[in-house]
């Protein structure tokens, strides 16, 4: 068998592929391609399962083609979807091409003279000339509408599961448009593959139909498990339901850190076969480690480095490790000090927080800034009586009644935290 599909199948990621796909894997470096939909200006974490395909598909030796649906983000893909989704503006839309043609380039070799060397297209290129008398004549009568409505995404949008609505016209051209895209790839790129979602496998095979009857050329499909938690649940979001984003504006490396560190015993077992480039015996031997000491989450803070690394680099992820430790004590002032609003606001979040002047919080008696300035204990003899017991710290180191905050004590030149025993915080934003 090809080394890529045992690659895909030892780490969990194999679904389905035509028959052949793997002879011409073996045959010759193959050029095969992903569609990424431009619904943002950032891919999400949905979405490393597909990068991560490319980069296997790369380093075992053949050439990837990360497409930017242009022209098919303008339309929707219904696979998977209930219900009809909102079209974006042009400008918009062009805007999320640019966006996420630069984040792809961050995972993808596409330097050197290497002749597996990755490519970038934007299938809004080869549409935007064509009319739709011309699509509808050279491409549509290709394909019947009865093949069309066979698909899985099609039929359960006409027999109203899920809440299904039925489909327009416009999405309904949705595999259409992307198989014309798997034959322009086909005849003027020479990509032999599309690989993509489980969910994709309609809209897939019809290009490879289109590349057959219009081509009298062979092509092939290979698609990958959707992720799922070991629960069921979906993958990928928060408990209110927001995306974990692959850009930094929209997601913290903070943030991203903890969403791995936190996964459950299961699914990171899962989940380091799927998002990390370790080899088969390393992560065998995590596994075996982790199953002796589950406690020390050994298998967790790897999947959460080597994630976190991808995709934010090396210093962002010491940072996000800096900012966890803060919570377990296993860090100094300055690495408190040092941390920006952002990251230390998510880091204690939830905490009760209360503005005051800089001419309230600086120089100011401990005792009254713990009690009348702030509020945090309720009188001065309370606040007395804490810090004789040893139980106030400030910005996570130990205080006594000597104490006054300065300048320097600030947290992004504006945070004061004030801590009483281990787990009672208050936030002073000095304004």
């Amino acid at each position: 068998m090809n080394s890529f599909i045992e690659e895909l199948k030892w780490r969990g990621l194999f679904a389905d592929m035509m028959p052949g796909t793997d002879e011409q894997l073996n045959k010759e470096m193959t050029t095969a391609y992903i569609g990424f939909d431009p619904t943002a200006d950032s891919l999400h974490i949905g979405s490393l399962i597909q990068i991560k395909i490319l980069a296997h598909f790369q380093q075992h030796g053949h050439k990837p083609i990360a497409l930017v649906g242009g022209a098919t983000g303008m339309i929707g893909d219904p696979s998977g979807k209930s219900t009809e989704r909102n079209l974006l503006d042009e400008e918009t839309l062009l805007h999320y091409v640019d966006c996420l043609k630069n984040q792809l380039s961050r995972f993808l070799n596409f330097e050197g003279d290497e002749t597996n060397k990755a490519e970038l297209v934007n299938n809004y290129d080869w549409m935007k000339n064509i009319s739709f008398l011309d699509f509808a004549k050279n491409v549509g009568k290709n394909i019947t509408v009865n093949y069309m409505m066979a698909k899985d995404s099609v039929k359960k949008r006409f027999s109203g599961e899920s809440g299904a609505d039925g489909m327009s016209f416009t999405e309904f051209t949705y595999q259409l448009i992307q198989g014309y895209d798997f034959l322009h790839l086909y005849l003027n790129n020479n990509v032999k593959l599309q690989m993509g979602g489980s969910d994709q496998w309609g809209n897939i095979t019809t290009g490879t139909e289109l590349i057959r009857r219009k081509a009298q050329g062979e092509a092939f499909a290979l698609t990958v498990p959707l992720i799922t938690k070991a629960d069921g649940s979906k993958f990928g979001k928060s408990e209110s339901g927001e995306n974990y984003w692959l850009d930094k504006k929209k997601t913290s490396p903070y943030k991203f850190y903890q969403f791995w560190l936190n996964a459950t015993d299961e699914d990171a077992e899962r989940f380091i076969k799927f998002y990390t480039f370790l080899p088969k015996e390393e992560i065998e031997t995590l596994i075996e480690e982790h199953k002796t000491a589950p406690h020390e989450r050994k298998l967790q803070k790897k999947l959460a480095e080597e994630v976190t690394v991808w995709v934010h680099g090396k210093e962002e992820y010491e940072k996000a490790l800096k900012a966890s430790e803060i919570l377990f004590g296993r860090s100094t002032a300055e690495d408190l000090v040092s941390l920006n609003e952002e990251t230390f606001l998510e880091v204690f979040e939830g905490v009760p927080q209360k503005e005051l002047t800089k001419a309230d919080v600086l120089g100011v008696n401990i005792v009254d800034l713990l009690s009348e300035k702030s509020g945090f204990l309720k009188s001065k003899s309370e606040a007395t009586r804490e810090l004789k017991g040893n139980s106030i710290s400030i910005n996570k180191q130990k205080v006594n009644d000597t104490y006054t905050a300065s300048e320097n004590d600030l947290i992004d030149g504006k945070f004061l935290l004030l801590q009483k025993g281990k787990k009672n915080y208050f936030i002073v934003k000095a304004i």
